[in-house]
């Protein structure tokens, strides 16, 4: 294996064992502390731009399989990991994910002590970084790195150019891709759901014209104050048709309601997080993957506050007290994770019965 180096905006670097794609990228550095469900948080379009770090010491076991595609084409920058595995095992898997990283054309790296990189990223925040070969000029890539501005556009870059049909017999939804998980479309096809996904940049007019027994808005990568057309949609429908965000979509909603976001130091990527649904006191654990938060400052008075997280106190869903709308920063679609969350799909298909009701 030829060598390859992880160079951080600090100025840290790391020597490691080059995987996947041969080339060079910059993106935001990040971890993940799930201990499987590599695929799917590697096809998560939420890591858009991103070179995704993963804490547990051995990753691709079981390899790459057909179906825990969150995504068919992932766009996170980079994948770093301390052991990849050489020899994956599962009736399931197609391919290995060294060659899974190359059929689409992202590099990675091995042999890194994973938990320093952590370490720096939980210490200092999420840092610009470069994988580089070994052999280039560290120097030029160093300063290069420095002078790099992060794009922007991940929203428009992950979502559908077009709008297209999942057929079904059920209740009318129109889902936004903002990046979305194809998890979320599994879930709302369980329950029947005939689902029309649009682009991020659909007009209100356009979304109400399909007649839908209610939205949902998904999850995607970014600063949600980056999408501010999304923003404008969503107070043009909301009240007029049954509104379910995620991630992403959870923020987009609450700052179309008069919320501010920030971005964490760090964020929360990963499958163990506990959150607290106050009504009940009522605690799951919960897949999430996000850099952003609602500030639970000046939180507008027709926001509801309806789970928190454990361990930082953030703000974890809201309700509006006036609108069938409601939004969580989690993943109740899990793929990975706990499955804790999902009947949050079915709290969906009851506030569309009743609003049409």
């Amino acid at each position: 294996m030829s060598k390859r180096l992880l160079i951080l905006e600090d100025g840290t670097i790391f020597e490691g064992e080059a995987i996947g794609a041969n080339l060079d990228v910059t993106g935001e550095l990040v971890f993940n502390t799930g201990m499987t469900g590599y695929q799917q948080s590697i096809t998560d379009q939420s890591y858009n731009g991103q070179i995704l770090t993963f804490t547990y010491p051995l990753i691709g076991n079981y390899g790459i399989n057909r179906d825990d595609y969150e995504t068919i084409n992932p766009t996170c920058k980079a994948v770093i990991v301390h052991e990849a595995a050489r020899r994956p095992s599962n009736w399931r898997m197609q391919m290995s994910l060294d060659e899974f990283l190359k059929a689409k054309n992202i590099p990675g790296l091995t042999g890194v002590d994973t938990r320093e990189i952590t370490r720096i990223v939980r210490e200092h925040g999420t840092l610009k970084a470069a994988l580089v070969n070994a052999n280039d000029d560290v120097e030029h890539q160093m300063s290069q790195l420095k002078a790099t501005v992060l794009p922007t556009n991940q929203v428009e870059i992950s979502s559908t150019s077009t709008a297209y049909p999942s057929p079904n017999t059920g209740r009318n939804v129109v889902v936004v891709d903002f990046g979305l998980k194809h998890s979320i479309l599994r879930e709302l096809s369980k329950r029947k759901c005939n689902i029309t996904v649009v682009p991020w940049n659909t007009t209100s007019e356009e979304i109400l014209n399909m007649n839908p027994d209610g939205v949902m808005l998904t999850n995607g990568p970014g600063d949600p104050t980056d999408v501010p057309q999304a923003i404008e949609m969503i107070k043009e429908i909301q009240g007029k048709v049954p509104i379910f965000g995620i991630c992403l979509g959870h923020q987009l909603f609450s700052l179309a309601n008069g919320a501010t976001t920030y971005k964490m130091k760090f964020g929360h990527r990963g499958f163990n997080h506990a959150v607290r649904e106050i009504a009940t006191g009522r605690v799951d654990f919960t897949s999430q993957n996000h850099g952003y938060a609602v500030s639970s400052e000046n939180l507008p008075d027709d926001l509801l506050i309806t789970h928190v997280e454990i361990n930082d106190n953030s703000i974890e869903g809201v309700r509006h007290r006036r609108f069938p709308a409601f939004s969580v920063q989690f993943h109740p679609d899990a793929a990975p994770g706990p499955h804790d969350a999902d009947y949050l799909f079915d709290d969906f298909m009851d506030m569309m019965d009743e609003y049409k009701d």
